[in-house]
């Protein structure tokens, strides 16, 4: 229920009560006082539920809220992933002894890991070069078998 539903709400359970007590008031009771009192409880009661409401729209409203941050997070950190994948196959694809078309990379967290061939020691050795520079990468698990082409 927003703001103005629970307003809107509030005033006709006044108006309700009121109602009743001009009502009963009407009927020339002796018991002015406990009307008063009827009336009043009411009122705290209309009050108490208002607030009570209040709290439990806030405190879902939070809920939402941290739960859209968590969700936004996982979403950055696996851009970030692919986009240290990317930029990895890419240094790759640049030197001529390594093929960024054979050589598998895959990053989780920021941790990548190479999986291929190498034509040499030395190319090996430079794709973790490469990986390594990469902005973002936390570490390198290089997996490239060396096998001469």
């Amino acid at each position: 229920m927003n703001t103005a539903q629970r307003s809107t709400h509030r005033i006709a359970s006044v108006l309700a009560v009121s109602a009743l007590a001009l009502g009963l008031a009407a009927c020339s009771k002796t018991e002015d006082a406990t009307v008063g009192q009827r009336l009043d409880s009411a009122v705290d009661r209309t009050e108490q539920a208002a607030t009570d409401a209040r709290i439990k729209a806030e405190a879902a409203m939070q809920s939402a809220g941290n739960k859209m941050e968590q969700g936004s997070q996982a979403a950055k950190e696996k851009i970030d992933d692919a986009t240290i994948t990317a930029q990895v196959s890419a240094g790759l694809a640049k030197d001529p002894d390594l093929s960024a078309i054979k050589i598998d990379v895959d990053t989780v967290n920021g941790s990548v890991t190479l999986n291929g061939p190498a034509t040499t020691p030395a190319a090996k050795q430079r794709a973790e070069t490469i990986a390594s520079a990469v902005k973002g990468v936390t570490s390198v698990n290089n997996q490239l078998t060396v096998t001469p082409s």
